[in-house]
């Protein structure tokens, strides 16, 4: 038609212009269908999570737990995450108001479990957790958790400042408090080497900073709450001699005055506590003093020639 002079040249390109305009908004509502379906999965499932009812919730009549002294009483606890399977038989552990206590022992030998018991974060099978004499059931979660701190293995950091997430427990501390606790902590000087300190951007789970970086901002979160229970969890099992010794210099201000439960691999995060439990198979086969169990002879003994005898040794 445009060689008979029917039609301009520009008609035909108008045209085509126009047809693939036409079909442009067709595929786009295509894909946007196909997104619509992968976000209808995810939402599904998004609130399928959110709709879960927690295992441990508050009892009706829950009451607000008072002010902790911080005496922890395990009495005749057995615990199972399985109904076949029991993890915990027959614990008993009483740890007075300031005390520190670590609990040693093989992978899988209870430790954490214990831990995840006097906080609640499950529920016992048999037996009772105490807290100054109240049992951890009957009073609410949140007064609980509130006047409790956790140092976990694997610190988890948020995405944001550094700043935002030392105050993560307590949002009203000032920028004076953060630097204080911070500094208690051992953290000030690597914090205060950034180009933008307290206000560098953390990646979700603190991917742009080391283990041991991410475990003493943990510290100094836990510091700013000021916990009366303390709970560590292995803090220096991932991290090198060097940023060791600082957490354990950031251990000791954390640990004065409160009651803390040390689970740890390497004994010496351990050897000053004032009493030792070593857990084996879900029991208590041995507790006292460090120089106590070395003298005994016993698990504990072995565990300790396994890291300190033999490096000397090699050494």
């Amino acid at each position: 038609m445009v060689a008979k002079g029917a039609l301009t040249l520009g008609v035909v390109v108008a045209f085509l212009s126009y047809v693939n305009r036409f079909f442009g908004p067709i595929r786009e509502l295509s894909q946007i269908y196909t997104t619509l379906q992968s976000a209808t999965a995810g939402g599904e499932r998004v609130l399928e999570l959110l709709a879960t009812v927690p295992h441990v919730q508050d009892k009706p009549d829950a009451v607000e737990m008072p002010p902790i002294e911080g005496r922890v009483e395990l009495a005749d606890v057995s615990f199972a995450y399985d109904p076949e399977i029991t993890v915990l038989h027959d614990v008993n552990i009483t740890i007075e108001p300031g005390e520190t206590i670590a609990l040693v022992g093989p992978t899988g030998a209870g430790k954490t479990s214990i831990a995840n018991l006097v906080g609640r974060y499950y529920e016992t099978t048999e037996g009772a957790v105490l807290i100054d004499g109240h049992d951890v059931r009957d009073v609410t979660l949140d007064s609980l958790h509130g006047q409790m701190g956790l140092v976990p293995q694997d610190p988890f950091l948020f995405s944001g400042s550094i700043a935002d997430n030392i105050r993560f427990g307590k949002p009203d501390a000032t920028d004076e408090e953060i630097r204080h606790v911070a500094q208690l902590a051992n953290a000030d000087a690597f914090v205060s080497a950034l180009p933008d300190g307290y206000d560098t951007h953390i990646l979700e789970g603190g991917a742009n900073l080391s283990v041991g970086q991410r475990q003493l901002l943990c510290i100094a979160r836990a510091l700013l709450v000021d916990p009366r229970i303390l709970i560590m969890d292995e803090a220096t099992s991932s991290v090198d001699t060097v940023t060791e010794g600082l957490i354990q210099g950031a251990l000791a201000r954390l640990l004065a005055g409160r009651t803390a439960i040390v689970i740890a691999h390497r004994l010496s995060t351990v050897r000053n506590a004032q009493r030792i439990y070593v857990i084996d198979g879900g029991q208590i086969v041995e507790q006292g003093s460090h120089d106590e169990l070395v003298a005994r002879g016993g698990l504990y003994r072995d565990l300790y020639e396994r890291q300190f005898v033999a490096w000397e040794a090699a050494a």
